[in-house]
């Protein structure tokens, strides 16, 4: 076979009939750590962060990986030596990031639901920003911080009603939507803030949601922010930052959403011609990084052919892989070792007792019993997400360097599932 890259896939390629991430073969990997199991590739995960930092180059901006995309201490410890920051949304994030090796300040602390205990050990760690998204969540963080003598920094997130034009279950910046402040509320909650004896007012937040592929919905949002930006400031508070948030999207099926230095260079004209080309900016992408860099190997257990539909049982579930059950999500498939068969039609399933448990509909595959499958563009928001359900372990994950390979996550076992559990007794 001849050996060739996967479209869209640059750190993916067949070679000699073999798919390898990097230089690791994935057969290989398959062979030391059993299936499923999920592989990531870090130079694609530097490659896209080097799209945004030529995108800003000669900026001032701190980038901020939004972790909750993929939360592996190996992967937040690849983004902290890179310079990044980290947008979080729990205080386990907090903690991750800093045994990762990430620095406090870095941190920008996002989510509607922050809790006093959450804000109290954020402030004492001195994390960089809250982003807040309530006036009721406004008031508790002053008064947090008044009691530990503190002043908490915060942005106030937006909400300005623009349509980013993707699943609803991952829209953020509509008037339906829960996150942030209703656009004709931003100002009187930023007077408030100002007034608050525990809150530093140090910027500004917007996020629209995620899997974005068109550049309208970014230069709307930005419209109205500066909108924003310029009548705050006319009321004496200085916005020392702007925090734009992330969602941009990443090729899944032939989608083609935009270079993250294209797209940063027609945000950063508009913010030139508007006259804050020279602003803090705070960006926090996640998807976008770590999506395509991502695999997920699985073994086909069984062939159920039948008369409506063929059914190929993999060992994947939605418990390694949530996605295709809860957003309906389109995952490729493809073999480690592709053969010269006529493919048919396959649905491709887990073995959870649900009929939700699919990673994949109508796929022209030729597999075979014991044959192993790449489940592409599973970096982001599957192990993440993923369960224990049906008293699943979740899966191992391991980090490709080019020719070297490193286990960031072992297969986690039944006991340690059980380890918190006891019996009441008789």
């Amino acid at each position: 076979m001849t050996p060739h890259n996967l479209p869209g896939q640059p750190h993916l390629a067949y070679r000699d009939g073999e798919l390898f991430l990097e230089s690791a073969r994935l057969s290989a990997l398959a062979q030391a750590h059993g299936t499923p199991l999920f592989a990531y590739s870090k130079a694609a995960m530097l490659a896209a962060l080097a799209a945004y930092q030529r995108g800003f180059a000669g900026r001032r901006v701190q980038i901020c990986y939004a972790m909750k995309a993929n939360p592996a201490l190996g992967v937040i410890e690849l983004f902290a030596r890179a310079g990044c920051g980290f947008d979080i949304v729990s205080g386990g994030d907090m903690d991750r990031v800093l045994a990762a090796g990430g620095t406090p300040d870095k941190i920008i602390f996002s989510g509607v639901g922050k809790t006093r205990a959450e804000m109290r050990r954020a402030l004492q760690a001195g994390i960089g920003c809250f982003n807040v998204e309530s006036e009721a969540e406004l008031d508790v963080l002053s008064e947090v911080a008044t009691a530990l003598g503190l002043r908490a920094p915060v942005s106030i997130r937006v909400n300005p009603n623009v349509d980013p034009k993707t699943h609803p279950y991952i829209s953020t910046g509509l008037k339906g939507n829960k996150f942030g402040i209703a656009h004709e509320r931003v100002l009187p909650t930023y007077l408030h803030a100002a007034g608050l004896s525990g809150i530093r007012v140090v910027g500004i937040d917007c996020h629209i949601g995620s899997q974005i592929t068109q550049t309208e919905p970014y230069l709307d949002a930005m419209d109205r922010m500066l909108d924003l930006v310029e009548a705050i400031e006319a009321e004496g508070i200085p916005i020392h930052h702007i925090d734009f948030g992330g969602g941009l999207g990443i090729d899944y099926n032939g989608d083609t959403p935009p270079d993250a230095g294209q797209l940063w260079a027609l945000l950063l004209a508009k913010l030139d011609e508007r006259g804050f080309g020279q602003r803090q900016l705070m960006i926090e992408p996640g998807r976008s990084l770590v999506g395509n860099a991502g695999v997920c190997v699985t073994e086909v257990l069984y062939l159920k052919p039948g008369e409506q539909k063929n059914f190929c049982i993999v060992d994947a579930a939605m418990n390694d892989l949530p996605r295709p059950a809860m957003y309906q999500a389109y995952h490729q498939i493809v073999p480690l070792q592709p053969r010269d068969e006529e493919p048919e039609v396959w649905e491709v399933v887990g073995p959870i007792c649900e009929s939700g448990d699919w990673l994949g509909h109508d796929r022209n595959l030729a597999p075979r019993q014991g044959d192993l499958l790449a489940v592409l563009s599973a970096g982001a928001y599957c192990m993440s997400m993923a369960s224990n359900y049906n008293s699943r372990g979740r899966a191992p994950e391991v980090l490709v360097d080019g020719g070297q390979t490193h286990l960031i996550r072992r297969r986690e076992t039944i006991g340690e599932q059980m380890q918190q559990e006891q019996l009441v007794g008789g």
